[in-house]
């Protein structure tokens, strides 16, 4: 693996990796059997949330930094999350795939979730966060101020190599090959307001972040 990749999410704060995905573990369907995979895992912070909670029985995490995970999941692998093609588990494995703000940190990542496909089962589920690039002060910056600076974390995280738009979120999915459940959001009260006041027709310029529920539909098994 490139080893300035690499340092580049090393110098991140410890918080980045320890935060408990809530707001994702809402989404997740209440089963004590799940089977789940997280790609960019972290410590494993969520995976562990998941399992107290009775969300599932078997997880396993993917980081490009080994920090210790596996000592808290049922197992850890630390590799290159573009190329996850080659991972030790059968097709049609997973209940559930989860993706919580890494689709724009990688150069494709359409083909990586086609190659996510095939571990996921008939039926299961991708669960998704992405940023929004059109939320309002990501767009006052860029175009009033002419100022695309990349930042720590946030939208333009100097990590971040893709970004999306409500509408692109949605095709990513289809094009991959899922079909999108629910595109949802969190908003703070301020913006909630806002949105419910102008019937969230300024939805996409006050949501920061959008979660995506898509399941894999193919009645035949993946291959």
């Amino acid at each position: 693996m490139d080893r300035k990749k690499i340092n580049l999410y090393t110098e991140k704060q410890k918080d980045y990796y320890t935060n408990i995905r809530y707001d994702i573990i809402e989404l997740i369907p209440r089963n004590p059997n799940n089977k789940i995979l997280e790609i960019g895992c972290g410590y494993g912070a969520t995976l562990v949330e998941l399992k107290k909670l009775k969300k599932a029985d078997y997880v396993v995490g993917i980081d490009i930094v080994d920090m210790g995970q596996k000592q808290n999941l049922d197992d850890f692998i630390c590799c290159d999350i573009e190329e996850p093609e080659n991972l030790p588990f059968p097709t049609n494995f997973f209940d559930i795939i989860i993706c919580a703000d890494v689709l724009e940190h990688l150069i494709d990542p359409w083909s990586t979730l086609k190659k996510l496909k095939k571990y996921l089962k008939s039926g299961g589920y991708i669960i998704s966060s992405i940023p929004n690039i059109r939320e309002i002060r990501t767009m006052f910056t860029i175009f009033l101020k002419g100022d695309f600076r990349y930042v720590e974390r946030g939208i333009l995280d100097k990590t971040h190599l893709r970004f999306f738009c409500k509408k692109n979120i949605i095709n990513l999915f289809n094009e991959t090959g899922f079909k999108i459940e629910r595109v949802t959001y969190k908003l703070p009260l301020k913006r909630n307001l806002v949105n419910k006041v102008f019937m969230g027709l300024l939805e996409e310029f006050v949501v920061v972040q959008y979660l995506i529920v898509a399941i894999n539909e193919n009645t035949e098994k993946n291959s």
